[in-house]
């Protein structure tokens, strides 16, 4: 699997929220995203408050505010979509710089782009504190089926491998006089796509029967000290979750005020 494998997304530093247990981490995440998602989006100030709890991690992860907001631009085809919005929806409109926007498609946008913003935010801060070797046993001891957790490791695994066959294959194109940009140049990236299709499927086929050859049984193996952490105590749980059981209580306070 590759124990030695380091996302890109990894910060390799020490600090308190990098040592923390990976299951109590990946809980948080969700807790603080669902929390996030739950919020009402007519409301404002829930917001800033997640986006100090996000800070204050930052400061304890040791992860610069500079290194997270580059790798945020993923959102920006939904921040596209969220500026369209108060022009589309209907219901009652008001007048901003000379243009007429829908009330409701302002709300809508601000929801999109608040809570998107800070869902990506704080999926980076995970990606950021959290070593990949060690989502296998953490996703197995959170009760993810068997199935599910080898099929979700290899895809992260091997996602950069994919990407950077991609690359190589856009340099090779370019290099005999492609150019992406026109459109009879749609069928060789057509063809380039299902290329990469079927080798990613017949990687899947051998890197899998190298597996089974080793006695994989589909269940990934706990080993401490060597690929990984040992389990979170109750103390760690109710000191990770703090950050987590904050956004939980702003999400209820916003709907108890609303």
């Amino acid at each position: 699997m590759g124990a030695g494998h380091a996302h890109p997304l990894y910060r390799d530093v020490t600090s308190r929220v990098h040592r923390a247990p990976t299951e109590v981490k990946l809980v948080c995440l969700v807790v603080f995203v669902f929390a996030v998602v739950a919020t009402p989006r007519e409301m404002f100030w829930p917001y800033l408050v997640f986006a100090l709890i996000l800070l204050g991690v930052w400061r304890l992860a040791r992860v610069p505010v500079a290194w997270i907001v580059p790798r945020m631009l993923i959102e920006a085809p939904f921040v596209v979509l969220a500026v369209l919005l108060p022009f589309a929806e209907g219901g009652r409109r008001i007048d901003v710089v000379g243009m007429s926007l829908s009330v409701a498609g302002l709300y809508a946008a601000w929801g999109i782009v608040i809570k998107g913003t800070l869902g990506v935010a704080a999926s980076l801060t995970f990606a950021a504190t959290t070593p990949a070797r060690e989502l296998p046993v953490a996703l197995s001891r959170l009760g993810v089926p068997r199935t599910i957790t080898p099929v979700f490791v290899m895809m992260l695994r091997y996602v950069d491998l994919l990407s950077a066959e991609v690359k190589r294959m856009q340099i090779a194109r370019a290099a005999r006089g492609d150019s992406p940009r026109m459109l009879h140049q749609a069928k060789a990236v057509a063809v380039s796509v299902g290329s990469v299709f079927l080798r990613s499927y017949e990687r899947g086929e051998r890197v899998h029967l190298a597996m089974m050859s080793r006695g994989f049984t589909g269940t990934i193996p706990e080993m401490p000290g060597v690929a990984t952490s040992a389990r979170a105590t109750p103390a760690q749980w109710a000191l990770v979750s703090l950050p987590a059981a904050a956004a939980v209580v702003v999400a209820a306070t916003a709907w108890g005020v609303r």
